[in-house]
Protein backbone atom coordinates (compact mmCIF):
# COMPACT_ATOMS: atom_id res chain seq x y z
CA UNK A 1 0.00 0.00 0.00
CA UNK A 2 1.75 3.01 -1.10
CA UNK A 3 0.83 6.59 0.80
CA UNK A 4 0.58 10.36 -0.97
CA UNK A 5 1.12 13.11 1.01
CA UNK A 6 -0.45 15.96 -0.87
CA UNK A 7 0.71 19.57 0.75
CA UNK A 8 -0.58 22.92 -0.68
CA UNK A 9 1.15 26.05 -0.48
CA UNK A 10 0.72 29.39 -1.50
CA UNK A 11 4.74 29.84 -1.44
CA UNK A 12 4.78 32.13 1.51
CA UNK A 13 6.37 29.78 4.07
CA UNK A 14 9.38 28.13 2.79
CA UNK A 15 10.81 27.09 5.57
CA UNK A 16 7.93 25.40 7.25
CA UNK A 17 6.92 23.82 3.48
CA UNK A 18 10.36 22.03 3.60
CA UNK A 19 9.74 21.13 7.67
CA UNK A 20 6.62 19.60 6.24
CA UNK A 21 8.05 17.40 3.34
CA UNK A 22 10.89 16.48 5.23
CA UNK A 23 8.64 14.85 8.15
CA UNK A 24 6.87 13.25 5.02
CA UNK A 25 10.30 11.89 3.53
CA UNK A 26 11.12 10.67 6.40
CA UNK A 27 8.11 8.17 7.76
CA UNK A 28 9.78 4.52 7.92
CA UNK A 29 8.85 0.93 6.49
CA UNK A 30 6.25 2.74 4.40
CA UNK A 31 6.35 3.62 0.21
CA UNK A 32 5.76 7.27 0.41
CA UNK A 33 5.73 10.02 -2.11
CA UNK A 34 5.33 13.86 -1.33
CA UNK A 35 2.89 15.66 -4.17
CA UNK A 36 3.65 19.48 -3.81
CA UNK A 37 1.11 21.87 -5.18
CA UNK A 38 1.75 25.56 -5.79
CA UNK A 39 -1.58 27.28 -5.48
CA UNK A 40 -0.29 30.31 -7.97
CA UNK A 41 3.62 29.80 -7.67
CA UNK A 42 5.98 27.01 -8.24
CA UNK A 43 5.93 25.16 -5.18
CA UNK A 44 9.99 24.53 -4.95
CA UNK A 45 10.88 27.49 -6.69
CA UNK A 46 14.54 27.53 -6.63
CA UNK A 47 15.11 25.01 -4.29
CA UNK A 48 14.10 22.02 -6.59
CA UNK A 49 17.52 20.84 -6.59
CA UNK A 50 18.00 21.44 -2.62
CA UNK A 51 17.33 18.83 -0.07
CA UNK A 52 14.25 17.88 0.52
CA UNK A 53 12.73 19.19 -2.76
CA UNK A 54 15.38 17.05 -5.10
CA UNK A 55 14.20 14.08 -3.50
CA UNK A 56 13.07 11.52 -6.50
CA UNK A 57 9.52 10.91 -4.14
CA UNK A 58 8.99 14.40 -4.54
CA UNK A 59 6.58 15.97 -7.50
CA UNK A 60 5.68 19.33 -7.77
CA UNK A 61 2.51 20.84 -9.54
CA UNK A 62 2.26 24.80 -9.87
CA UNK A 63 -1.29 26.41 -10.64
CA UNK A 64 -1.10 29.36 -12.16
CA UNK A 65 -3.25 31.04 -9.81
CA UNK A 66 -4.67 30.62 -5.96
CA UNK A 67 -7.68 28.44 -6.60
CA UNK A 68 -8.69 27.62 -3.67
CA UNK A 69 -8.08 25.07 -1.16
CA UNK A 70 -10.29 21.85 -2.12
CA UNK A 71 -9.35 23.04 -6.12
CA UNK A 72 -5.75 22.57 -4.67
CA UNK A 73 -5.87 19.33 -2.85
CA UNK A 74 -7.52 17.81 -5.85
CA UNK A 75 -5.30 18.64 -8.31
CA UNK A 76 -2.37 17.12 -5.78
CA UNK A 77 -4.74 13.90 -5.41
CA UNK A 78 -4.83 13.80 -9.64
CA UNK A 79 -1.21 14.08 -9.98
CA UNK A 80 -0.68 11.23 -6.93
CA UNK A 81 -0.36 7.26 -7.46
CA UNK A 82 -1.06 6.59 -3.83
CA UNK A 83 -3.65 4.46 -2.17
CA UNK A 84 -3.85 6.17 0.84
CA UNK A 85 -3.74 10.41 -0.04
CA UNK A 86 -2.58 11.90 2.90
CA UNK A 87 -2.93 16.18 3.56
CA UNK A 88 -0.95 18.35 5.26
CA UNK A 89 -0.88 21.77 5.57
CA UNK A 90 2.62 23.25 4.56
CA UNK A 91 2.90 24.68 8.15
CA UNK A 92 2.50 21.33 9.97
CA UNK A 93 4.70 18.64 9.75
CA UNK A 94 4.40 14.66 11.30
CA UNK A 95 6.95 14.11 14.44
CA UNK A 96 6.66 10.32 14.22
CA UNK A 97 8.68 8.55 11.35
CA UNK A 98 5.96 5.71 12.27
CA UNK A 99 2.49 7.21 11.19
CA UNK A 100 2.98 6.25 8.14
CA UNK A 101 3.56 2.44 8.86
CA UNK A 102 0.47 2.78 11.70
CA UNK A 103 -1.65 4.41 8.76
CA UNK A 104 -0.80 1.96 6.45
CA UNK A 105 -1.69 -1.34 9.09
CA UNK A 106 -5.07 0.42 9.96
CA UNK A 107 -5.88 0.84 6.34
CA UNK A 108 -4.94 -2.64 5.11
CA UNK A 109 -6.37 -4.40 8.11
CA UNK A 110 -10.15 -2.38 8.19
CA UNK A 111 -11.53 -2.24 4.43
CA UNK A 112 -14.38 -0.01 5.48
CA UNK A 113 -12.01 2.67 6.69
CA UNK A 114 -12.75 5.46 4.69
CA UNK A 115 -10.65 8.44 6.87
CA UNK A 116 -8.16 9.05 9.29
CA UNK A 117 -8.73 12.25 11.15
CA UNK A 118 -5.49 13.50 12.73
CA UNK A 119 -4.74 14.59 16.43
CA UNK A 120 -3.66 18.36 16.17
CA UNK A 121 -1.18 19.08 18.51
CA UNK A 122 0.88 22.28 19.27
CA UNK A 123 4.56 22.64 19.37
CA UNK A 124 4.62 24.56 22.07
CA UNK A 125 2.92 22.32 24.41
CA UNK A 126 -0.55 23.92 24.41
CA UNK A 127 -3.65 21.27 24.94
CA UNK A 128 -5.04 21.68 21.69
CA UNK A 129 -8.02 23.91 20.20
CA UNK A 130 -11.37 22.52 20.51
CA UNK A 131 -12.26 22.82 17.16
CA UNK A 132 -9.45 20.48 16.13
CA UNK A 133 -11.49 17.53 17.57
CA UNK A 134 -13.98 16.82 14.68
CA UNK A 135 -16.69 15.63 16.93
CA UNK A 136 -19.35 17.20 19.66
CA UNK A 137 -17.63 16.14 23.13
CA UNK A 138 -14.19 17.30 21.97
CA UNK A 139 -12.96 18.28 25.96
CA UNK A 140 -10.33 14.77 26.00
CA UNK A 141 -8.30 15.28 22.10
CA UNK A 142 -6.78 12.62 23.60
CA UNK A 143 -9.70 9.60 22.98
CA UNK A 144 -10.20 8.37 19.77
CA UNK A 145 -13.88 7.44 18.35
CA UNK A 146 -15.43 7.52 15.31
CA UNK A 147 -16.81 10.68 14.06
CA UNK A 148 -18.53 12.31 11.12
CA UNK A 149 -15.81 14.61 9.75
CA UNK A 150 -12.96 15.57 9.42
CA UNK A 151 -9.80 17.78 9.39
CA UNK A 152 -8.53 18.97 5.77
CA UNK A 153 -4.97 19.54 6.71
CA UNK A 154 -4.22 16.67 9.05
CA UNK A 155 -5.89 13.29 7.31
CA UNK A 156 -5.88 10.30 5.65
CA UNK A 157 -8.30 9.68 3.17
CA UNK A 158 -8.10 6.09 1.41
CA UNK A 159 -8.23 6.83 -2.50
CA UNK A 160 -10.82 4.80 -2.90
CA UNK A 161 -13.22 6.87 -0.54
CA UNK A 162 -12.12 9.87 -2.29
CA UNK A 163 -13.34 8.94 -5.85
CA UNK A 164 -16.70 7.40 -4.23
CA UNK A 165 -17.37 10.70 -2.81
CA UNK A 166 -16.50 12.79 -5.59
CA UNK A 167 -13.64 14.42 -4.51
CA UNK A 168 -13.55 17.86 -2.64
CA UNK A 169 -16.25 20.87 -4.03
CA UNK A 170 -13.96 22.97 -5.71
CA UNK A 171 -16.18 25.91 -5.76
CA UNK A 172 -16.04 26.16 -1.75
CA UNK A 173 -12.72 27.48 -2.26
CA UNK A 174 -12.37 27.55 2.01
CA UNK A 175 -14.10 25.84 4.53
CA UNK A 176 -16.27 23.14 5.27
CA UNK A 177 -15.30 21.75 2.04
CA UNK A 178 -14.02 18.16 4.27
CA UNK A 179 -17.70 17.59 5.74
CA UNK A 180 -19.53 17.59 2.45
CA UNK A 181 -16.87 15.03 0.96
CA UNK A 182 -17.25 13.38 5.02
CA UNK A 183 -20.86 13.10 4.37
CA UNK A 184 -20.64 11.53 0.73
CA UNK A 185 -18.14 9.26 1.85
CA UNK A 186 -20.49 7.78 4.64
CA UNK A 187 -23.39 7.66 2.39
CA UNK A 188 -20.94 5.48 0.33
CA UNK A 189 -21.13 3.09 3.35
CA UNK A 190 -17.10 3.55 4.57
CA UNK A 191 -16.38 4.63 8.24
CA UNK A 192 -14.46 7.83 9.53
CA UNK A 193 -12.50 8.00 12.59
CA UNK A 194 -10.62 10.21 14.98
CA UNK A 195 -7.33 8.90 15.83
CA UNK A 196 -5.41 10.46 18.94
CA UNK A 197 -2.62 8.16 18.44
CA UNK A 198 -1.91 9.79 14.72
CA UNK A 199 -0.47 12.86 15.13
CA UNK A 200 0.29 16.03 13.41
CA UNK A 201 2.05 19.17 14.87
CA UNK A 202 0.60 22.77 13.73
CA UNK A 203 1.51 26.24 15.95
CA UNK A 204 -1.80 27.34 17.28
CA UNK A 205 -3.80 29.56 15.00
CA UNK A 206 -7.38 31.29 14.68
CA UNK A 207 -9.69 30.67 11.05
CA UNK A 208 -10.44 34.44 12.03
CA UNK A 209 -7.50 35.26 10.74
CA UNK A 210 -8.83 35.00 7.36
CA UNK A 211 -10.90 38.22 5.95
CA UNK A 212 -13.22 35.70 4.19
CA UNK A 213 -13.99 33.43 7.19
CA UNK A 214 -17.04 34.85 8.26
CA UNK A 215 -18.59 34.96 4.62
CA UNK A 216 -17.93 31.69 3.10
CA UNK A 217 -18.06 30.01 7.18
CA UNK A 218 -22.07 30.85 6.21
CA UNK A 219 -22.69 30.29 2.67
CA UNK A 220 -20.88 27.17 2.80
CA UNK A 221 -22.88 25.72 5.43
CA UNK A 222 -25.76 26.63 2.95
CA UNK A 223 -24.14 25.07 0.16
CA UNK A 224 -23.63 21.73 2.13
CA UNK A 225 -27.17 21.44 3.09
CA UNK A 226 -28.42 22.15 0.15
CA UNK A 227 -25.71 19.30 -1.90
CA UNK A 228 -26.45 16.72 0.60
CA UNK A 229 -29.25 16.41 2.96
CA UNK A 230 -32.78 15.66 1.97
CA UNK A 231 -35.00 18.67 2.61
CA UNK A 232 -36.42 18.41 5.67
CA UNK A 233 -32.43 17.93 7.51
CA UNK A 234 -31.40 20.84 5.25
CA UNK A 235 -33.29 23.47 6.42
CA UNK A 236 -33.41 22.15 9.86
CA UNK A 237 -29.52 22.13 9.74
CA UNK A 238 -29.22 25.86 8.36
CA UNK A 239 -31.85 26.96 10.68
CA UNK A 240 -29.62 25.98 13.59
CA UNK A 241 -26.38 27.30 12.75
CA UNK A 242 -28.23 31.01 11.97
CA UNK A 243 -29.32 30.38 15.70
CA UNK A 244 -26.28 29.24 16.97
CA UNK A 245 -24.08 31.66 15.20
CA UNK A 246 -26.27 34.80 16.32
CA UNK A 247 -25.55 33.33 19.99
CA UNK A 248 -21.79 32.85 19.53
CA UNK A 249 -20.96 36.34 17.96
CA UNK A 250 -23.43 38.58 18.72
CA UNK A 251 -20.83 41.29 17.28
CA UNK A 252 -22.23 43.20 13.87
CA UNK A 253 -18.56 42.80 12.79
CA UNK A 254 -18.75 39.43 12.57
CA UNK A 255 -22.30 38.89 11.81
CA UNK A 256 -22.41 41.19 8.86
CA UNK A 257 -20.31 39.37 7.08
CA UNK A 258 -22.05 36.16 8.34
CA UNK A 259 -25.29 37.04 7.30
CA UNK A 260 -23.67 38.56 3.36
CA UNK A 261 -22.47 34.64 3.03
CA UNK A 262 -25.72 33.11 4.07
CA UNK A 263 -27.75 35.01 1.76
CA UNK A 264 -25.03 34.54 -0.94
CA UNK A 265 -25.39 30.28 -0.08
CA UNK A 266 -29.18 30.51 -1.67
CA UNK A 267 -28.56 32.99 -4.25
CA UNK A 268 -25.58 30.99 -6.16
CA UNK A 269 -25.64 27.28 -7.46
CA UNK A 270 -24.22 24.76 -4.99
CA UNK A 271 -23.16 22.39 -7.20
CA UNK A 272 -24.63 18.96 -8.07
CA UNK A 273 -27.31 17.84 -5.27
CA UNK A 274 -26.72 14.30 -4.01
CA UNK A 275 -28.86 13.86 -0.90
CA UNK A 276 -27.29 11.64 1.70
CA UNK A 277 -30.13 8.50 2.58
CA UNK A 278 -31.96 9.12 5.47
CA UNK A 279 -29.96 5.48 6.92
CA UNK A 280 -26.87 7.50 6.35
CA UNK A 281 -28.07 10.46 8.76
CA UNK A 282 -29.49 7.89 11.35
CA UNK A 283 -26.01 6.33 11.38
CA UNK A 284 -24.54 9.53 11.96
CA UNK A 285 -26.44 10.55 14.57
CA UNK A 286 -25.72 7.18 16.24
CA UNK A 287 -21.92 7.87 16.22
CA UNK A 288 -23.12 11.15 17.78
CA UNK A 289 -23.67 13.92 15.51
CA UNK A 290 -26.89 14.43 13.72
CA UNK A 291 -26.41 16.17 10.16
CA UNK A 292 -28.42 19.19 11.46
CA UNK A 293 -25.61 20.36 13.85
Amino acid sequence: MKLSVVILTMGNRPDELARAVRSALEQEHVDVEVVLVGNGVDPAGDRADQPPFDDERVKSVALPKNVGIPAGRNRGVEASSGDVILFLDDDGWYRSTRLGAHLRDRFSAEPDLGIVSFRVRDPEGGRGERRHVPRLRAGDPERSSAVTTFLGGACAVRRAAFDAGGGLPEDFFYAHEETDLAWQVLNAGYRIVYDASAVMFHPAVLPTRHDMFYRYNARNRVWLARRNLPWPLALTYVAVWVGMTVLRERKPKALKPWFKGFVEGWRKPAGPRRPITYRTAWRMTRTGRPPVI
